[in-house]
């Protein structure tokens, strides 16, 4: 076959962020020769941004680990599937018998969200090994907001997302989807999206201390103190009461505790908050008046509210201006997706449910409550130093990289060596993974199957895509989902040797089941169906999900033949059925987050007009700590620069281009200065995901752009205590000419 013959085009989803778009591969052979936005998919339209282009990039890494590999005598080397399964039995059944499962843990990264085998098996895995001690990335990203939509709603997922397509007014608080493409609100092309509201006569304001890309394309940028948007949303709510503008006749009976969000308001009225937050109260006013006065509108927040102290009365505030305003559940407000693979808020019982639980046990050290299953990545450090029972022994982390994405890194960095084991599901010798005693390397993108089970529970349009493998598995490759099925039955007594094909038909067969009832037929039925043709694994679980979802009639094999995508059509408003608490009602005040509000007023005063706080930001090229060793993405000026304010720099003896050190409580860093106004007075900014120049790392490219890890200077102490979250932003520095 010559080379024009062998030329040939393939569709996926992009599988690095949370849009989900549409991507044309043209392949020669196993050979990605182009990648562009695809220009038919039902929910992309074409867009792309820098990072999608790179899947070919990312595959074809040389420092990419391809074989799994077991430390010895301090060194990594290259070993069979099964030599590494066999030396983590080995040592697993070690650790248990002397210390029993309390003594494992388990870290799960932003990836895994992203990954079709990890969020089916992930969970399978989980709960072979049989621990409470589970952590993962989202208690350092979007656990309060959750929680408080759990509280509120009745389902951890069941998050108000803004109909960008149809809203006539934006408020956008903490997030800049410019840069980031969008998260918790799932919708390729946000920037043309938001663009799209201006051009229809629509207004969009961001509420942010940095002057962002997303600020500087809005209508208004209104800069607040970092940490306070919880203030500034009350007085929000305070203004809505006060002005007589609240609208909730449309929820009639739903509507649960108005009269005590509207009592807990009384105290921040416009003229007390904003000296704190640093926005005016006729500001204030303003913005409630157009926020209930707009045709329609939504209230949107993203990390910027939910990685602060008061993460969860933020995120809680958010959709109470939505509801107040008239705005929740109506087209151009926020609404509520319905998924096509299925949720909990399209199971069981329409309008009613168990809600949520959270606290239902504590950890050993600090005694941070569980949420939703796990415990604040910010005590993991401490589980694995402190002695006694339960101390943590064992880690296994899959897709993640905690010593420079949790807190105070440096001290998790040191914890990991006093490990008994350590294993990696990871495709890096990363700053985490360089601790590893085993690292089992999950397969490359385009050997993967893929649909977004979690992110499509999010979107701002219902529909679904399913991308099958592009290329097949390289000899000697294991697709991910055999991985964690292989060491599911590890941590199940099963064994190195056990069969991992048998483990993934008890998997579908407990599906089946529970999906059985939903279609009115037989598990075995219903499983005979969706295995035809030797179909198994991620494919046959996506069919199933599928086929039980709220519209019926969907099947993998439409998936296929669609290869664009399913448009099932714009958001539609989903109340009551969409409700799980157990009253059936909008619990508009939960007592829990309610009681929090004490805390907000007692400890958030104004800070000192010379005291700095450090914020994050997001840049459209990088994705966490994982994407910094692609050339492409990371040539040209170096991003990883504390940006300063021209007066700030000025009264600091500071200089653009020179260095400045920067310390908190926890710990000290020295990063370049770059002096700008795009940031508020009395703050600076460093990205997160940097700092590649740790011993040990493998990571060549990133090594020459290494950066800082400003999670040295996060302080693991302070936290959202309903959610466990950190507090990422808004952290008290000082700052010195370096």
């Amino acid at each position: 076959m010559d080379a024009i013959d062998d030329i040939r085009v393939a569709y996926r989803t992009c599988p690095l962020c949370e849009a989900t778009c549409g991507l044309e591969l043209t392949m020669r052979g196993d050979e990605v020769v182009r990648i562009r936005g695809d220009r038919d998919d039902v929910f992309s339209g074409g867009f792309i941004c820098p990072k999608g282009t790179t899947l070919g990039k990312l595959d074809t890494d040389p420092d990419r680990v391809r074989t799994p590999r077991i430390k010895r005598d301090g060194e990594f080397v290259e070993a069979t599937w099964d030599e590494a399964f066999a030396e983590i039995d080995r040592r697993f059944e070690a650790v248990v018998a002397e210390h029993g499962r309390h003594a494992v843990a388990v870290y799960l990264g932003n990836p895994s969200a992203h990954s079709l085998s990890a969020q089916l098996y992930g969970g399978v895995f989980i709960k072979a090994l049989g621990t409470p001690n589970v952590f993962s990335a989202s208690t350092v990203d979007q656990m309060p907001k959750q929680v408080s939509a759990g509280l509120m709603f009745g389902t951890a997922l069941s998050i108000p997302v803004p109909d960008l397509d149809r809203t006539s007014y934006l408020l956008v608080l903490g997030a800049n989807p410019y840069e980031s493409n969008g998260s918790l609100m799932t919708a390729p092309d946000a920037p043309g999206r938001l663009s799209a509201i201006r051009e229809r006569g629509g207004r969009v304001v961001v509420v942010d201390p940095r002057r962002t890309k997303t600020a500087e394309a809005a209508d208004e940028h209104v800069a607040v103190r970092p940490g306070t948007d919880a203030l500034l949303l009350f007085g929000l709510v305070s203004a809505l009461f006060e002005a007589d503008l609240v609208d909730v006749d449309r929820y009639g009976e739903l509507l649960e505790g108005l009269d005590d969000v509207r009592a807990v308001a009384a105290s921040f009225p416009p003229d007390a908050v904003a000296p704190v937050c640093g926005v005016e109260a006729a500001t204030i006013r303003r913005l409630a008046r157009e926020l209930a006065t707009a045709p329609s509108a939504a209230v949107y927040g993203r990390i910027g509210t939910t990685t602060t102290e008061f993460g969860t009365v933020a995120s809680w505030l958010v959709d109470v201006v939505n509801v107040l305003t008239g705005n929740l559940d109506r087209p151009g407000g926020a609404m509520f997706t319905k998924a096509v693979a299925g949720s909990a808020n399209s199971r069981g019982t329409p309008g009613t449910g168990r809600g949520i639980r959270l606290g239902r046990r504590a950890s050993r050290v600090r005694g941070a409550p569980e949420v939703f299953g796990e415990f604040p990545a910010a005590a993991l450090a401490e589980e694995i130093e402190t002695p006694g029972d339960g101390q943590v022994r064992a880690l296994f982390t899959i897709a993640g990289n905690p010593v420079l994405s949790t807190p105070n890194g440096g001290r998790l960095d040191a914890a990991l060596n006093a490990l008994d084991l350590m294993v990696c599901v990871d495709v890096y010798v990363n700053e985490t993974t360089r601790h590893a005693d085993v690292i089992l390397p999950a397969n490359r993108i385009l050997t993967r199957a893929h649909y977004d089970i979690a992110l499509y529970q999010l979107a701002i349009r219902n529909v679904a895509n399913y991308t099958p493998p592009t290329i097949p598995l390289a000899p000697g490759e294991l697709d991910e989902s055999e991985i964690l099925l292989r060491l599911a039955a590890i941590a199940g007594g099963q064994g190195a040797d056990a069969d991992p094909a048998a483990l993934d038909d008890l998997v579908a067969l407990d599906l089946a089941t529970k999906a059985a009832g939903a279609l009115g037929t037989a598990p075995e039925a219903l499983l005979e169906s969706v295995s035809v043709d030797g179909r198994r694994g991620p494919a046959r679980l996506i069919d199933l999900m599928v086929r039980s979802g709220p519209y019926g009639g969907v099947t993998l094999d439409a998936l296929l033949d669609a290869p664009h995508g399913i448009d099932m059509g714009p958001l539609e408003p989903r109340l009551p059925e969409v409700l799980r608490t157990p009253s059936g009602r909008i619990e508009l005040a939960p007592p829990a987050i309610v009681a929090d509000v004490a805390r907000l007023r007692e400890r958030l005063i104004a800070a000192e007009p010379d005291e700095l706080v450090l914020v994050g930001r997001r840049d459209l090229r990088s994705n966490n700590s994982w994407m910094h060793n692609v050339e492409v993405l990371v040539k040209g000026r170096p991003r990883c620069t504390l940006h300063v304010h021209p007066a700030d720099a000025e009264r600091l003896g500071l200089v653009d281009g020179g260095s400045a050190k920067v310390a908190s409580r926890v710990g000290v860093l020295e990063a370049p200065v770059e002096v700008t106004d795009a940031i508020a007075r009395g703050v600076v900014s460093l990205p997160h995901g940097w700092g590649h120049d740790l011993p040990g790392v493998a990571l060549s490219v990133a090594g020459r752009h290494a950066g800082v890890n400003t999670n040295l200077l996060t302080d693991e102490d302070v936290l959202d205590p309903l959610s466990g979250t950190s507090r990422l932003n808004g952290i008290p520095v000082s700052v010195t000419p370096g």
